[in-house]
């Protein structure tokens, strides 16, 4: 059997007041180190999660999708160059094109995707209903399957923006 050990405090030796404090000795004052006020850097927004909607609406017209002549002049592009283009993550190009049924790249050995020019296009298409119109993935879907014209409207649509620039161009030099 282990021993038991007792530890007792004694706590007579106390005394009833605490110790009075000492006033510290004065001593030469020393003028301070000047104080250099360096300029305070505004804190930057942390780039993970999503995109409010007012920034999302200032990249709109980042697209940068090269004209039908330069684009059908290759027959494949990669996810790279696309997303490139379209100023979004590789990450929400697949996601793209796991939702819509529109969509089918070419995969090569590697799995690496391949967009043909008609699957630009139609890339295209959805960035305009998801970014510009502000309609949900599901709404979007909708409008594929209930609009057959969808593509042509689109174009209809972006020849007519090009106009507008070229007329606010026009405007702007006279």
């Amino acid at each position: 059997m282990a021993e038991q050990t007792r530890i007792a405090f004694a706590f007579d030796d106390l005394p009833a007041e605490p110790a009075p404090v000492k006033k510290p000795v004065a001593r030469k004052k020393v003028p301070a180190p000047p104080v250099v006020i360096a300029p305070v850097e505004e804190k930057k927004k942390s780039t993970r999660g999503r995109k409010s909607m007012k920034e999302m609406s200032a990249g709109i017209h980042l697209v940068e999708v090269p004209e039908d002549e330069v684009l059908f002049k290759k027959m494949y592009y990669s996810i790279g160059q696309v997303a490139v283009w379209f100023n979004v993550n590789p990450s929400l190009i697949r996601l793209w094109e796991n939702e819509f049924d529109v969509l089918k790249p070419k995969k090569n050995g590697k799995g690496d995707r391949l967009f043909r020019p008609e699957d630009v296009k139609n890339l295209q298409l959805i960035y305009h209903l998801t970014r510009e119109k502000k309609y949900t993935l599901e709404g979007a879907k909708d409008y594929f399957k209930n609009n057959k014209k969808a593509e042509e409207k689109f174009r209809t649509i972006e020849a007519l923006k090009k106009l507008k620039d070229f007329l606010n161009e026009l405007k702007a030099s006279l």
